[in-house]
């Protein structure tokens, strides 16, 4: 891991930028300032710094699923015959590159992958199935689940307490 990242100690004004920043991506960097009781240069550079450090990934704009024609969340657990390194980053790399997967993970213990997948419908569905996992021979079991109520969605991440002032 990059030391930057790891030696990134947020006070407490950063800690009210990132909690700002990750409720509304959109304010400009006076309403930001404002907001979190600093100047617009010193609000600016923080945020720099924070991208820099890698702390902020990216901002975007979260869409309604439904309003946007991709209604069917699907959880999906994939096993594979052979998990030797070159065939995770195999199915890996195929699955970060559908547009459908909006998470992938590679998990420990049971099954390889978890995927998180929204398409318009069973059938853009089933046309996923064949392309990513019916057509890999290293696939061996997969088990999805359908969402039928979405109860809670949230990006924000929990942040830390504030480094003590020196």
């Amino acid at each position: 891991m990059d030391e930057s990242v790891t030696s990134f100690r947020p006070d407490a004004t950063d800690l009210r930028i990132l909690d700002l920043l990750q409720r509304d991506a959109s304010l400009s960097n006076q309403a930001l300032a404002a907001a979190a009781h600093t100047s617009p240069a010193t609000c600016l550079r923080r945020v720099k710094r924070m991208v820099d450090n890698g702390v902020i990934e990216r901002r975007v704009a979260i869409l309604s699923p439904e309003q946007c024609g991709a209604g069917l969340t699907a959880i999906t657990e994939i096993t594979l015959d052979r998990q030797g390194a070159e065939h995770l980053q195999a199915f890996e790399q195929r699955a970060v590159g559908e547009d459908a997967v909006q998470q992938c993970h590679r998990v420990s213990p049971g099954p390889d992958f978890v995927l998180v997948l929204q398409v318009p419908d069973m059938a853009a569905w089933n046309a996923l199935v064949e392309r990513l996992f019916t057509q890999d021979a290293n696939v061996r079991n997969v088990k999805t689940f359908f969402s039928v109520r979405r109860a809670k969605f949230d990006t924000r991440l929990a942040l830390p307490p504030a480094a003590p002032s020196a």
